[in-house]
């Protein structure tokens, strides 16, 4: 069956859901392509809660472990929508969907509030560079007493406002996911304003269209017959059919031809910042390249493994350490979609406080594609410990 050519008619945007864990994040992306689909048949398709859960271990536990994408378009844009994990796991997962989304709903349960994994994703969202987020106040159907909602929106507010974000501006909508997928008109109504908060307060971010093209890899598939495809949010610039690309980072370079391109099974002509795409590469074996590496114009991009960055070592209260870290530690360095370990150098100090900002020098055990001003966390024992930026490469 020949496939369908991807039309690029409404200015397209990444957007993301994040939250703490049976928040509610997948019920409210499932009740969001409901009310989407409802509203333009032609354009839209429900994706039932099951449909984003896919891993066998997903449905078991009814959490999102690996990054699930869903599109959809209003009446002025169209979406990538990544339902982003919140069991705290999995936020690995979750700083390679935050660092590829141009604005993120935040999913707060209004029965709960904020709590400590929210206050982690709302810090790790500013920090990984996350630029405009919107709160749905979920299972607001939950909440008799307004007051007790107008408690938790402040608090929510407060929160934002403490990360750096403008807490006063950002929309607060009160939405109930699951009353939106049963069908209740109030309900499904407060799911078509959070997307009309979406629309108005998120503006079509400036891709960099003029640069050379960059897309880092999340996912390395197989077709037989055909070769090997790897897919990921294209960082800048644009791609062509036929165009000559490198594979960056992690071992050697290898160079490759872009043979093939898709977006959401639709066919690609050329390939654009912020989209989603997948390329076929012409004579790459599967064992070749993997994810955290980076498809790029040949040239433009080199390995680097040993660099200075300002790192900011986050508080207990941010969910970072309890205790100081020397100069004796190794722990993992996650940029874009790849994790690798690393040692540092402090030069003249001699520990690292939570809640400290220093500048200090790292050397990684593998070469990543990097450039001045990218941005990593760093991680351990699976807790978020540190979130920094590159300012030097030194190899």
């Amino acid at each position: 069956m020949a496939k369908s050519q991807f039309v690029r008619t409404k200015p397209h945007l990444n957007i993301g859901t994040m939250g703490h864990v049976d928040h509610g994040k997948t019920t409210l992306t499932a009740a969001i392509t409901k009310v989407l689909a409802e509203r333009d048949p032609g354009v839209n398709r429900f994706v039932a809660f099951d449909g984003i859960d896919r891993a066998p271990e997903e449905i078991q536990r009814g959490i999102t472990i690996n990054i699930s994408h869903v599109e959809y378009e209003t009446a002025s844009r169209h979406y990538a929508h990544v339902d982003m994990p919140g069991h705290a796991d999995y936020v690995k997962n979750m700083i390679t969907g935050a660092a590829q989304v141009d604005a993120a709903i935040l999913v707060v349960s209004a029965q709960d509030g904020a709590m400590p994994q929210t206050r982690e994703h709302v810090l790790l969202a500013r920090r990984v560079g996350v630029p405009y987020l919107v709160v749905a106040l979920n299972k607001a159907d939950t909440v008799d007493d307004p007051e007790l909602l107008d408690l938790v929106e402040l608090e929510v507010r407060e929160l934002l406002s403490e990360y750096g974000f403008p807490g006063d501006e950002v929309p607060v909508v009160r939405v109930s996911g699951l009353k939106a997928l049963e069908g209740d008109p109030k309900w499904t109504a407060a799911i078509g304003e959070l997307l009309d908060a979406v629309d108005s307060y998120v503006p079509v971010p400036d891709r960099e269209l003029g640069e050379p093209f960059l897309m880092p890899i999340e996912n390395v598939l197989t077709i037989s017959g055909r070769g090997t495809v790897v897919t990921g949010a294209v960082e800048r610039g644009s791609l062509k059919l036929g165009d000559a690309v490198e594979v960056v980072g992690l071992g050697p370079t290898v160079t490759s031809t872009a043979i093939g391109m898709e977006t959401f099974g639709k066919t690609l002509e050329s390939a654009e910042a912020g989209d989603n795409a997948a390329v076929l590469l012409r004579g790459v074996k599967r064992d070749e390249v993997r994810r955290g590496q980076v498809v790029a114009l040949p040239g433009s991009v080199q390995p680097h493994r040993k660099f200075r960055a300002t790192l900011h070592a986050l508080s207990t209260a941010e969910g970072g350490r309890h205790t100081p870290f020397a100069a004796d530690y190794r722990p993992q360095f996650y940029f874009r979609t790849t994790d690798v370990s690393g040692g540092i150098d402090l030069g003249q100090i001699t520990l690292v406080m939570p809640g400290d900002t220093i500048e200090l020098t790292v050397e990684l055990e593998k070469p990543i594609a990097m450039n001045t001003g990218l941005g990593f966390a760093v991680r351990e024992g699976g807790h978020t410990v540190a979130a920094g930026t590159v300012t030097e490469l030194l190899d």
